[in-house]
């Protein structure tokens, strides 16, 4: 995976009340999360992005305030998205 080097202000991170962890960690949740709620990425795939499980995903959408709209295709490609990262 090709990764990306971007500069966020502090207060951009305070903001958005990231300053408790890794600048990259959070920002690449937000990133992942905001594709989700966009629907430009599934809850599997978004998961994957943000690095977190589906269940741990879910829970930081949830306090995020974004909500789940699930459908069975999503279902079936979370699946698939699980079977695929198990080791």
């Amino acid at each position: 995976m090709t990764t990306v080097t971007v500069e966020i202000p502090e207060e951009a991170l305070a903001l958005a009340g990231l300053d408790d962890q890794p600048a990259s960690e959070g920002t690449r949740r937000l990133l992942a999360l905001e594709l989700f709620r966009e629907g430009r990425a599934s809850l599997g795939r978004a998961a994957e992005l943000a690095g977190l499980s589906v269940e741990e995903f879910m829970e930081f959408a949830t306090h995020r305030e974004v909500p789940l709209h699930y459908t069975p295709e999503e279902l079936e490609e979370d699946r698939a998205t699980a079977a695929r990262l198990k080791p």
